[in-house]
């Protein structure tokens, strides 16, 4: 099924339809929603979520219905993540219908390149992207786990270390460096030997499939490095079915810091973790309200960026993640990110642990709400209390 939500605004908003590749209940996707309507609410803008339902097919259907809209029904722009190699399609469309078109998560990768071009050139309507360091991600993320199984398991070079990795997909460019990421990391460890890699396709019915393969394969396997957050559950499933207790017998990574994940860190069912990336398309419209605003990010940043996203959490920055999450996912104000809104900001800062500072301060200002209401329940303030509480 094909889902869209409208986020409404005034009239006059900017308009953002987001095509998704997710599902809209799927934990990542969820989360990237989440930070699209906290961003949209921030800067004043429209905001459209359309959802493919992993069918990336429906993801140029989705985007073709758009694009047939009567002029004046149409966005002022589109964002979409260029999965599953359908952007060149998507490209087309909005060029066709004169809308225009920034990609977020994947950027156009090498064999793509020749038939795409670069922005604002054979496509003149795709302005730039936005690219979280996937390789950035791939490479903390093994670190990080070959680091831990070689302190749980201490022992000579010749004392091998077997690793399986499942990765996410062939044909999706964040995935391909993802898995770049971990070949660098396991290749600066003399112990270590990447047995095989093996691809989930982002399932974590696939990943559970998987798992007791490998083992029966490899049954000196001691870690599992996997692409994302539903893959590594998937070979922890796999773990417990083939009788071996995932971070004890064998260790696991992952990529995507979901509510879920977060928990499995802290009570160490996972070994590893990086996150960030959710945030990419939050991000893009940050990016996006700035263009729309007379601010083009060509000028500093180049019109493919690259940027870190990503963190290495410990156990204060998963609690602290938590605690917004306990908090109710009290509304980020994206305005702080925004050159247009701060004058003086010279660089974007899209790191996670920049987001993390506006969610404690976000956490806080929902708290300090629910104390006043909880000493005035019902919800009635004088005068000075509510100019007091707009400054």
């Amino acid at each position: 099924m094909l889902l869209g939500v409208l986020l409404s605004q005034p009239t006059w908003a900017m308009r953002v339809v987001f095509v998704s590749p997710g599902k809209l209940d799927e934990p990542f996707w969820h989360d990237a929603d989440e930070g699209l309507r906290h961003a949209a609410a921030s800067l004043g803008i429209e905001l459209e979520l359309l959802h493919a339902e992993r069918d990336h097919l429906a993801q140029l259907s989705l985007l073709r219905e758009v694009a047939e809209r009567p002029v004046e029904q149409r966005p002022d722009y589109l964002l979409v993540t260029a999965d599953k190699q359908v952007l060149p399609g998507q490209l087309e469309l909005a060029e066709g219908a004169g809308i225009p078109i920034f990609s977020a998560y994947n950027g156009v990768q090498r064999k793509e390149r020749d038939l795409l071009g670069y922005p604002r050139d054979r496509f003149s309507y795709r302005l730039g992207s936005l690219v979280p360091d996937a390789e950035e991600a791939g490479f903390l993320s093994a670190r990080a786990l070959i680091k831990e199984a070689q302190a749980r398991w201490p022992g000579p070079e010749d004392d091998i270390l077997e690793l399986v990795a499942i990765s996410g997909d062939r044909g999706t460019d964040s995935s391909l460096r993802r898995t770049r990421g971990m070949e660098h990391a396991t290749s600066r460890f003399p112990r270590v030997r990447l047995r095989q890699t093996v691809y989930g396709d982002w399932q974590q019915e696939l990943a559970r499939y998987q798992t007791p393969i490998l083992l029966d394969r490899y049954p000196r396997t001691r870690l599992i490095w996997t692409g994302s957050d539903l893959m590594a559950f998937g070979a922890s499933d796999g773990l417990r079915s083939s009788g071996r207790v995932p971070g004890q017998d064998v260790l696991l990574s992952t990529i995507n810091m979901t509510e879920r994940a977060t928990r499995a860190l802290l009570n160490g069912e996972l070994d590893a973790m990086v996150g960030g990336h959710h945030l990419a398309a939050a991000w893009a419209l940050v990016v996006l309200y700035d263009y729309h605003n007379g601010v083009d990010f060509a000028e500093a940043d180049g019109l493919e960026m690259s940027k870190s996203m990503f963190a290495l959490f410990d156990r204060g920055m998963a609690q602290d993640y938590l605690g917004y999450l306990a908090a109710g996912h009290p509304e980020v104000d994206y305005c702080r990110f925004s050159k247009v809104c701060n004058p003086e900001l010279k660089a974007y800062d899209f790191s996670i642990s920049n987001w993390l500072s506006a969610a404690r301060v976000a956490t806080q200002r929902s708290t300090a709400r629910l104390s006043a209401l909880g000493d005035n329940p019902d919800g009635v303030h004088d005068a000075g209390d509510v100019a007091e509480q707009r400054q």
